[in-house]
This record gives structure tokens, C-alpha cells and sequence, in this order.
């Protein structure tokens, strides 16, 4: 029987996350530990891998044998969430083993996503109700939400969201313990998506407020600007019906 990649995965160790690190690194240099069926393990890795709403980013790796591989899927391939895959044409993948490979990202685009997602952490705080699901793309990006009563105010939504954009807050992260993370269980805002568990620490992104009290604390794994004001101003698109509770807002560029 063929082993799956999860199985091969777990034989090499953790892929360094240039994109947690500084998620404004734009190219990098890495070693190609092997390969766990078509996905390329790297020692480390510009490419954020999909996951928590967010889609993987898309670049290029360089090989030392002057070939350019396009990156479009980028995966966590274990439980834990510690060692990523890059998606490479079948049989490609294995070759590389022991290369030193130069990774560029499509910086645009991955900025975007930043913005976007940054903006969404916001719009929890505007409507403080449990999310239920969301998703970020490179335009724009949506949260749903367990809301009791109907009626919410689209212009309302939109003025306050931008208007907490403009403060241009601090935007920064850091670990705690997977123990201080039970202890303070209203920190996870999404119902529906869980921290990754297994490593002992979890990441929590931190959007400054006034005072010692931050506007937005909550786990996330994903990319963010360093200030809010960098999101850009945002138009709220649509407020869906999803269920008897459930509403969908959407957010793009405005």
C-alpha cells in the first residue's frame, strides 16, 4: 500500500513559516527536504498554506537547474498544522530532494488577502456575535454570523468598519499557552473553525485599542497588515439571510 502524504509528512521535521516570521518577506531561499507523494516539502516556506478561511498564496519556486515552478496550492499536511506541502506536477516533486530552491511570492495578490482578512477581524468587532463561517479572497470576504434579531443596518455596518480602519491601529501577534487558551475560552470568535492543536502554543493576533484593552484579540493563523489604516476603505456589499439566525455579510474594496 502506498503511504498517504499525511504519513510521509510526519517523517520530516516542521516547515519553518517565513509568512508568520514577517509576512511582508516577498522571496526566500530553501532547501528541498523531499517530497510526500506530489508535494514538495520545504525547510521553510514563504507560501501560506490554506487554511482558516484563507487560500493558499500563489508565486514561484526556482530551481537550482534554472526551471521555474508555478505554486497555486499550498497545503497543511498534518494535523497539527506544522508541515506544508507546495503541489507540483506528478513526479517532479521527488527530484528536487536536497536542492536549494529560491521561493518569490505574488506579493499583489497576497496583500490583498492580508487587507482583506484584517479587515474581517474588524467586522467581529462591529458585530460582536459567534461567527459561524467566512471565507477571505483577494477582492473581498464575508463572515456569518449567529445573530438573534434581524435588521442590521448595511450603511451603519459599513461607517463604523471604516471608521475603525482609520484609526489606524497596531496590528501584531503572539503565543500563549494551549493551557491559557482553555482557561479563556471566549478568545475563539469562530464556531466552526478551532485553533490547531498539538504544539502547545496557539497564535493570537492583537488589533490595538485604547488603552491596555486591544480591539480585537482572537487565534488565527492567517496574514494581517501591521496597521489597520493600511486595509484601505471597504464597502459593505450584502447582508444574506442564511438561516433562521444566520446572516452573511459580505465586504470588498470599495
Amino acid at each position: 500500500m502506498i503511504p498517504e502524504p499525511t504519513e510521509i509528512a510526519s517523517t520530516f521535521p516542521a516547515t519553518q513559516m517565513i509568512f508568520r516570521d514577517d509576512a511582508y518577506a516577498r522571496e526566500a531561499e530553501a532547501t528541498a527536504l523531499g517530497a510526500a507523494g506530489d508535494f514538495l516539502i520545504l525547510d521553510a516556506t514563504l507560501f501560506y498554506a490554506a487554511s482558516g478561511g484563507q487560500p493558499a498564496d500563489h508565486g514561484r519556486i526556482a530551481c537550482s537547474s534554472g526551471e521555474v515552478l508555478p505554486i497555486t496550492e499550498v497545503r497543511f499536511l498534518d494535523p497539527a498544522k506544522t508541515r506544508i506541502g507546495h503541489m507540483l506536477p506528478p513526479g517532479v516533486a521527488a527530484g528536487l530532494a536536497g536542492q536549494k530552491v529560491r521561493l518569490t511570492l505574488d506579493w499583489e495578490r497576497r496583500h490583498r488577502l492580508m487587507r482583506v482578512h484584517t479587515a474581517l477581524h474588524l467586522l467581529s468587532v462591529v458585530l460582536p456575535y459567534p461567527v459561524t463561517g467566512g471565507a477571505v479572497n483577494p477582492d473581498d470576504g464575508r463572515l456569518d454570523f449567529d445573530i438573534p434579531e434581524a435588521g442590521l443596518d448595511r450603511e451603519a455596518i459599513e461607517a463604523e468598519l471604516n471608521r475603525l480602519i482609520a484609526t489606524d491601529a497596531a496590528v501584531t501577534d503572539r503565543l500563549i499557552t494551549e493551557t491559557e487558551l482553555d482557561a479563556n475560552p471566549g478568545l475563539v470568535k469562530t464556531m466552526s473553525v478551532q485553533p490547531p492543536r498539538g504544539t502547545g502554543t496557539v497564535r493570537l493576533v492583537e488589533i490595538a485599542g485604547i488603552g491596555e484593552k486591544p480591539l480585537d484579540l482572537q487565534p488565527c493563523g492567517g496574514t494581517h497588515v501591521k496597521r489597520t489604516g493600511e486595509i484601505g476603505r471597504m464597502a459593505v456589499t450584502a447582508i444574506e439571510k442564511k438561516g433562521k439566525l444566520n446572516r452573511r455579510v459580505r465586504i470588498a474594496f470599495a
